[in-house]
């Protein structure tokens, strides 16, 4: 268990190197090869990242938010998860009015993000076809965010995008040895529910799907990350 920040920051960047270097689901990782390959037209100038998306964010954070998997053409190109992709643009734009960022972009892994006291994860940290990784498949990746919640001594609130990331936390939780509500707590936008010293807040995913249709709102979106704030300052 990581002591100081120093310790911490050395120990996740121990399993981001072992993130980096996974090739345990053969499924995913013909797909993330072949994306990285084949590319999309508007990226057919620019060398894709291909493989694992790590974490990243403040060592020392309060807020974890968790997603599904990288995107094909965000993350998997970009080698950095919720980055050149819609989804990340809503993500960013609304972290940054609620005052998690430096700025409300985020198009490439070098472009100056800095995130205040939160950290950024993915429940599967391959692209998968359709955006559907398999139950397997999560399970195999799961002991990752397990280690990264393990490390993240600070995190108070942790904010689920979708279903999917809500069912990971709890799932991460539970192999923390933290006990979980029973009934199992149910997903839903703003859903809040007290897990051990954590809590979890639920969101609809920004995605496209959601975004256009008016599912999700930059208001709805924003309403979760202001509550984060209350919960975690």
């Amino acid at each position: 268990m990581a002591t100081d920040r120093t310790d911490r920051a050395e120990d996740l960047a121990r399993v981001t190197a072992e993130v980096v270097a996974c090739r345990a689901c053969p499924r995913l990782v013909v797909w993330r090869e072949k994306v990285a390959v084949d590319k999309r037209a508007a990226f057919a100038d620019e060398d894709y990242w291909g493989r694992p998306v790590p974490s990243f964010g403040d060592p020392g954070a309060r807020l974890l938010v968790v997603g599904l998997a990288p995107a094909a053409h965000g993350g998997n190109r970009t080698g950095r998860v919720f980055t050149g992709d819609r989804s990340g643009d809503w993500l960013f734009a609304s972290m940054y009015r609620t005052g998690w960022t430096n700025q409300p972009v985020s198009k490439h892994a070098d472009d100056g993000l800095e995130l205040y006291g939160a950290f950024i994860a993915a429940v599967v940290r391959c692209a998968p076809p359709l955006n559907k990784p398999t139950t397997d498949e999560r399970d195999r990746c799961l002991p990752y965010l397990v280690r990264e919640l393990e490390l993240l001594t600070e995190v108070r609130v942790i904010v689920t995008l979708g279903s999917f990331g809500w069912d990971g936390a709890l799932r991460a939780l539970a192999q923390l040895g933290t006990e979980i509500p029973r009934p199992k707590p149910r997903f839903g936008h703003l859903a809040e529910v007290t897990v051990g010293h954590h809590t979890l807040i639920g969101s609809y995913h920004p995605s496209q799907q959601n975004t256009f249709t008016g599912k999700l709102t930059e208001e709805m979106l924003d309403a979760v990350f202001v509550r984060a704030h209350e919960l975690s300052d």
